[in-house]
């Protein structure tokens, strides 16, 4: 056993949860975030604004969401360069086999031949030979074996949440908005868990809304203590940042969560917000305005996720814009501080508490 545990600190083969589901699933956000959502805005801003080549640009971008996503995983791995580049082949294997809930099943499948891949890589004298061989094979052969299975147990649970959220839009509005807004502040990623379970339609809105409870409410609420530049990290960079306050004191944490309690389903029962954008963007908030802007691309053009949930395009009227408005900005800016005065008086929560470090 000392023989293994010593091999596996030489490669950096660490088995625990912060790496597989905080680090790399973090990372696997990111890549999304560089191929299919960042190439779905580009896409339906070539369509809007009749630019053929900006639509071509976004879809290269789009299709390269499978191998973004697994080389941004190997990277969280710390993978060898030629671990790091043949990962690009099994993204794209897992995430064409797991179909609509391909993201998942990438997940999975890079995490593991990464780590092959590490375990063999400059342990021959025909490295070079070696590693990709290792690497591709067994994630591929992965990908065909288990890939279609993972895909489809994803979606299976993205649609019972989209549809116990359309049968319960009240209920699952609240659980949905405060599930995915504390997944959001915590050191996981909200926008990698939607784009695995595929999250459109109702159920997106209540988890953009619960992400912009978090971001716009703790922005707002610890501006006393961080002024401006707290309120653009935060606000438009993630309310991970208070992490650090709230392991200090967690009652700080009360006030965005009842705001996402509140708009979750006033998103989902009073303006019928809904996501038919790219999956991704039902998780980021207002992080670069990518929830706004996937929300508005879904209006337009419908996601693939979301048509075949059963979205078409919508005629854009005041309401779809009022809702946006007040979900996302409004009613956090207004609604966290004030329960936060709440919890000052009851001295829950001290002047100092979400001073950012």
């Amino acid at each position: 056993m000392e023989c293994i545990r010593t091999f596996l600190a030489r490669k950096n083969i660490v088995f625990s949860a912060r790496r597989y589901g905080i680090d790399a699933l973090g990372y696997m956000a990111h890549g999304l975030f560089c191929s299919l959502l960042i190439g779905t805005i580009l896409k339906t801003l070539g369509q809007q604004m009749g630019w053929q080549f900006l639509e071509e640009v976004g879809q290269y971008a789009f299709e390269m969401a499978g191998p973004a996503m697994a080389v941004a995983i190997g990277y969280a791995l710390k993978a060898d360069p030629l671990v790091l580049y043949s990962l690009a082949a099994v993204g794209w294997a897992a995430n064409k086999e797991g179909g609509a809930g391909g993201p998942l099943a990438v997940l999975f499948i890079a995490i593991i031949a990464a780590e092959f891949g590490k375990a063999v890589s400059k342990e021959t004298k025909v490295d070079i030979l070696v590693t990709p061989a290792v690497t591709v094979f067994i994630g591929v052969s992965l990908a065909k074996l288990i890939a279609p299975a993972i895909g489809a147990a994803a979606m299976a649970v993205g649609s019972f949440i989209m549809w116990a959220t359309d049968l319960q839009p009240f209920l699952m509005g609240v659980l949905v908005s405060v599930t995915m807004g504390i997944a959001l502040t915590l050191p996981i990623s909200s926008a990698a868990i939607c784009a695995s379970f595929g999250l459109v339609g109702l159920a997106g809105g209540a988890a953009v809304a619960g992400c912009c409870a978090q971001m716009v409410g703790f922005a707002v609420m610890s501006f006393r203590e961080n002024g401006w530049g707290g309120l653009v990290a935060q606000g438009l960079g993630t309310s991970m940042l208070q992490m650090p306050n709230i392991v200090r004191n967690p009652r700080i944490w009360i006030a965005p969560t009842a705001a996402s309690a509140i708009t979750g389903p006033l998103a989902t029962c009073l303006f019928k917000l809904q996501m038919n954008g790219p999956p991704v963007a039902s998780g980021m908030g207002t992080c670069g305005l990518v929830g706004q802007i996937g929300l508005y691309t879904g209006w337009v053009s419908p996601s693939e996720a979301a048509v075949n949930a059963g979205a078409s395009a919508t005629a854009i009227g005041t309401a779809e814009w009022l809702g946006l408005i007040l979900i996302c900005f409004v009613l956090p800016a207004i609604l966290t501080p004030a329960i936060n005065t709440l919890c000052r008086s009851a001295g829950w929560v001290k002047d100092g508490d979400l001073k950012l470090a």
